[in-house]
């Protein structure tokens, strides 16, 4: 994208702004973002309710997590997974394909 505009065009992906776009003055860090907010800019912020929003889907996860760390089930390598996938498959009715010659015995 170049710098300050809504335009886009190629260039090399191994390179630094300031090379590729000669005589753009680019902002540092914050500026860009200050200055936005001194414009009423809210384009790059993420709105309260988008944060609240947000925190309502992930609270339930973390907390259950702290509440009750589930197991964390291994299996050999070379194998096809822990006995446990096989157990959730069939508690749905269903098996795992095991393409590309693949049998139920690891072979």
């Amino acid at each position: 994208k170049v710098p300050d505009a809504h335009e886009s065009r190629s260039v090399d992906m191994d390179f630094h702004y300031r090379d590729a776009f000669k005589g753009v003055s680019l902002p540092d860090a914050y500026e860009r973002l200050l200055l936005d907010a001194i414009r009423s800019d809210a384009s790059l912020f993420a709105r309260s309710d988008e944060i609240k929003l947000a925190w309502t889907l992930i609270d339930p996860i973390l907390q259950a997590w702290q509440d009750n760390t589930p197991p964390l089930t291994t299996y050999n390598r070379d194998s096809w997974g822990p006995a446990e996938a096989d157990e959730l498959l069939a508690r749905a009715g269903q098996t795992w394909w095991l393409g590309c010659g693949g049998h139920e015995n690891g072979e």
